[in-house]
């Protein structure tokens, strides 16, 4: 009875890290880690090291400015409002999907 009590346990945890995966991006910068919520549950750029990748490149995903990357590299001190904006602008346009 509690062996099998506990694979339910075991299963409803792998089940709600699963969904936690889904449904963040979580972004690596130095020591620093930001979460963000995805637009949609999808196992798409679930993890981002944004350290070592420039504003642009990171800024040009569509998944990722859909989710609001912007306000993230703004409050990280890498990138101002204008800039932000101005970037936004820029693909928002672009009709390639990145």
């Amino acid at each position: 009875m509690i062996k099998k009590l506990s694979s339910y346990i075991l299963l409803a945890l792998l089940g709600a890290a699963g969904y936690f995966l889904l449904n963040y991006h979580i972004i690596f910068s130095g020591a620093t880690v930001k979460l963000l919520n995805k637009s949609k549950l999808t196992s798409e750029y679930t993890f981002i090291c944004a350290s070592n990748k420039s504003v642009e490149f990171l800024m040009k995903i569509d998944t990722l400015r859909e989710a609001g990357i912007g306000k993230v590299l703004v409050e990280m001190g890498r990138l101002s409002e204008k800039e932000r904006e101005s970037l936004e602008h820029k693909f928002d346009s672009d009709a390639i999907y990145y």
